[in-house]
């Protein structure tokens, strides 16, 4: 264990669950099925689940996905009568608080308004919400006992889509994902491979999660028997922002920026973000730090669903 997990605290955990699925062979209805909604509903139809994916263009969708074209925002075919699952993984437009309230908050009231209208009560609605709901900015560690405080517009949003949810659908579960990264995700490696990549500025804490282990949370959770209101979706060890960018030009065989220290005058901005509670039920990540992600990124292992 690394210095840096050691001093994770030990937020209040509900006791270890397994993974159960209630109803083998019904319906999830993913909204939402970009690159992250797309890998979920591949793990979702290997669980043997049949799996519909609704987004704008669904003939890009694989084979193994039953795609509707869709705009979430406007009038919503029928929802399958056996639909036991439903994912909400939703990409704005822009990161302006105008298209996020235009995808999130009122795509959902729609899609919540379509359950209503067609009598459809599904066991688990699952919501990929953000770490960006809590707005701290000082370096220490947060978890979901952390209350939401957003900084920004967008967050302010996507706090508002989550109360939206946990008033009319209490079987919502929320999976607040930190960053994401994976297959043709590299702008940070394309940063660090053209030179824009530098050390200035104060030390700053980031916190991601491989797009695989982000889908493959999302099937664990639809899975669990008795599951907590909301998770932080987010790997095993934060880390500075510089030694993000050191570990990749290392990887990458490039010379290696030097990691700017904190001091008096340059305090650690940013969040450290604890997974303690989604890994009290029995997940476990395939990636489990930036090390094992990254190198898997850089060898072209996967591919992004666009």
């Amino acid at each position: 264990m690394s210095n840096r997990e050691a001093m994770c605290p030990v937020w209040h955990v509900r006791p270890t669950v397994q993974p159960v699925w209630e109803a083998q062979g019904m319906t999830v209805l993913i909204a939402g099925c970009g690159d992250l909604g797309t890998q979920a509903g591949l793990y979702f139809a290997e669980a043997g689940q049949r799996v519909v994916g609704w987004r704008r263009s669904a003939d890009k969708l694989p084979a193994r996905i039953e795609g509707t074209s869709v705009d979430l925002t406007g009038k919503l075919p029928a929802i399958p009568a056996d639909t036991d699952v439903v994912v909400i993984a939703l990409t704005a437009d822009g990161r302006t608080e105008a298209a996020y309230r235009a995808t999130y908050y009122e795509g959902t009231a729609n899609l919540l308004g379509a359950l209503a209208r067609d009598g459809v009560e599904p066991r688990r609605i699952i919501f990929v919400s953000s770490t960006a709901v809590y707005g701290n900015d000082d370096g220490g560690w947060i978890g979901e006992s952390t209350p939401p405080a957003p900084s920004t517009a967008t967050g302010t949003v996507l706090r508002e889509t989550e109360e939206l949810l946990t008033e009319r659908a209490p079987q919502s579960v929320l999976l607040r994902l930190s960053g994401i990264y994976g297959p043709g995700r590299t702008r940070l490696i394309d940063q660090v491979r053209n030179g824009t990549a530098h050390a200035g500025g104060a030390p700053h804490w980031t916190n991601r999660i491989h797009r695989d282990d982000a889908a493959a949370a999302i099937v664990h959770l639809a899975g669990l028997e008795a599951p907590a209101t909301a998770y932080l979706g987010t790997d095993q060890e934060p880390a500075l922002l510089a030694e993000v960018r050191q570990f990749i030009a290392e990887e990458l065989g490039l010379p290696v920026p030097p990691i700017e220290a904190p001091t008096e005058e340059r305090e650690v901005t940013g969040k450290r973000c604890s997974n303690v509670l989604l890994t009290s039920t029995g997940f476990t990540f395939t990636y489990p730090t930036y090390r094992e992600g990254y190198r898997a990124v850089l060898k072209g292992v996967g591919v992004r669903h666009l």
